[in-house]
């Protein structure tokens, strides 16, 4: 199986020597010495160990391939999926890493199919792995493991896991890859291969590795919510809560609305030494004001008009686990008091009450507010933001988690299909430009109700299309999303995909007298003559279908004859 063309490619690598910038579109990127690389893989395997070593590399990888997927899709618009999926590989053989070579590729996005099998005869990894440890009794092309996973995963809209099966650096004489959809693969596969994607043990469990183990999964264990992510801000946070999890110190959660801040949260809770016991959430802004004392602390028979019973508070239910203060920005200075009396002495007194009760509970709080500016403009409590921060985590919003994306869309497709009874295939190409490329004000939720909605609308047997996406008031197609060209004007992703004519280039045209249809006769006669005569490739340069290059050869040749 050949390789198209990479020239499109190589045409949109630029060096920029006035400002040392390599650019290969609009993405920069660097020039660097392979072994660098191998001495940063030595350094990772000898501190970490190579299990964790792996799963750094892998997800570095997952993360490149990722956001060439992107471009892959930007720079073929008008290819067949094939080629446009071949960009992947090439880009690896432009990018100086290693030549990929296709040994069978069946896809077919709107149906969800994928079957890859690739093959390189060497690698810098295998070099790196030979020269500082010698044979190894496993595969060790990490890094391109997960570029080739997190490429296909963004290309084809659902997890698509690839495993090294032969490996230069064990003994075979060629490295050779299998990749296909997460569910797909054998169970036995699963935990080895799985665990490299994982930066903490409770993320990226896969909706595809629940499926397989349905059966023998009580539903309990089957329903708890699963963290999805690969990107370095998501896995930044993850690892912060792995570290915190171990203690009962007082977490703050710090994000936009629908972040995940409840999710980050529950997940303390779930691998915390709590775990066995309660974990209560109370939104603090949902809460009025005269309220907010008995629903915190619990309220005595009689204590006031329609208290006709006793009744523990939220301190009372969440004792011996942890509770979850949502909104904690928006309590009122009078609320703030009394729940920092409540955190210092570990103990409240119920509305009505005559004396204190102890309470053992960890904190957990969280907010989308400045509390700093907070703070300094009267509204916040300084002595309340300094018991709460004692382990502030930041969790990023949507728009810097881009490469997180397509797990999350696999994430959610599996779920809601499940929830609703539908069979949706996946997404089609114009749609997994949209959701890539969308702002997403409203964060994880948004992407979370988007997909869900476009399940309930979308037909059985088909993927999922912008139509089912966005309602009149957001985006609704891909010409929504412009970018800005070299000269500062807007662009659709089609015309920045075509890229500007240099200028230079028309001058010329314009000057040397040339007619239109002789211009556009040389252009097609030259661009067989360096296919060597292949129409396919020929036609792919063009921009357009064989057919249609046959056709106008035809008709050119026999107005010349």
């Amino acid at each position: 199986m050949r390789l198209p063309e990479i020239d499109d490619l190589a045409s949109r690598l630029r060096f920029s020597l006035r400002d040392g910038r390599v650019w290969l579109d609009t993405q920069r990127v660097a020039v660097i010495h392979l072994a660098t690389l191998a001495s940063l893989r030595r350094e990772l395997s000898d501190t970490l160990g190579f299990q964790k070593a792996r799963g750094v590399l892998t997800r570095m990888g997952y993360s490149s391939g990722v956001r060439d997927a992107a471009l892959a899709r930007k720079l073929r618009p008008h290819h067949d999926v094939r080629d446009a999926f071949l960009v992947g590989p090439q880009l690896r053989v432009l990018q100086g890493i290693l030549m990929m070579e296709p040994v069978r590729l069946e896809i077919d996005v709107a149906a969800g199919h994928f079957y890859g099998e690739f093959t390189w005869p060497e690698c810098f990894e295998v070099d790196a792995h030979l020269s500082d440890y010698g044979i190894s009794p496993v595969p060790v092309c990490w890094m391109q493991t997960g570029y080739v996973s997190g490429y296909t995963t963004a290309f084809m809209g659902k997890t698509v896991l690839y495993r090294e099966v032969e490996c230069c650096a064990a003994g075979q004489r060629q490295c050779r890859i299998i990749g296909q959809p997460l569910e797909c693969w054998g169970a036995e596969y699963l935990d080895e291969d799985l665990s490299a994607m994982q930066p903490e043990g409770f993320v990226n469990r896969f909706a595809g590795r629940r499926r397989l183990h349905a059966v023998a999964s009580p539903p309990a264990a089957q329903d708890v919510m699963d963290m999805v992510g690969a990107s370095s801000g998501f896995v930044a946070a993850c690892h912060l809560l792995g570290k915190v999890a171990k203690t009962d110190a007082t977490v703050l959660f710090l994000g936009e609305t629908g972040v995940g801040k409840e999710l980050f949260a529950q997940t303390l809770h779930r691998i915390s030494r709590r775990a066995d016991k309660p974990f209560v959430a109370v939104n603090c802004a949902a809460i009025p004001e005269n309220l907010i004392e008995s629903e915190l602390f619990g309220v005595e028979r009689g204590a006031f008009t329609g208290a006709i019973q006793s009744r523990p508070g939220r301190f009372e239910r969440a004792n011996g686990g942890t509770l979850f203060l949502d909104e904690v920005g928006n309590l009122t200075l009078t609320a703030q008091v009394k729940l920092l009396r409540a955190i210092q002495e570990k103990e409240i007194e119920r509305v009505g009450d005559t004396h204190a009760r102890k309470v053992d509970v960890r904190i957990i709080a969280a907010t989308n507010v400045n509390l700093n500016e907070a703070v300094e403009a009267g509204r916040f409590r300084g002595d309340l933001l300094f018991r709460l921060k004692v382990f502030p985590i930041r969790i990023p919003p949507l728009r810097e988690r881009r490469d997180d994306i397509p797990l999350l869309l696999d994430h959610f497709l599996h779920k809601f299909t499940s929830a609703h009874g539908k069979k949706i295939t996946g997404f089609t190409p114009r749609a997994m430009d949209a959701l890539y490329e969308y702002e997403y004000p409203g964060n994880i939720r948004e992407l979370e109700n988007l997909i869900e909605r476009a399940v309930i609308l979308g037909e059985d047997g088909y993927p999922i299309d912008l139509v089912h996406l966005f309602t009149f008031d957001e985006k609704k197609s891909a010409a929504d999303f412009l970018h800005l060209g070299q000269g500062g004007e807007l662009r659709t992703p089609e015309e920045q995909a075509e890229g500007p004519l240099p200028g230079g280039v028309v001058d010329q045209l314009l000057g040397c007298g040339m007619a239109l249809e002789e211009i556009e006769t040389r252009l097609m006669e030259r661009a067989v003559e360096r296919a060597r005569g292949n129409l396919s490739s020929a036609a792919r340069s063009l921009g357009m279908t064989r057919p249609q290059l046959a056709y106008r050869l035809k008709k050119l040749h026999k107005d010349h004859a």
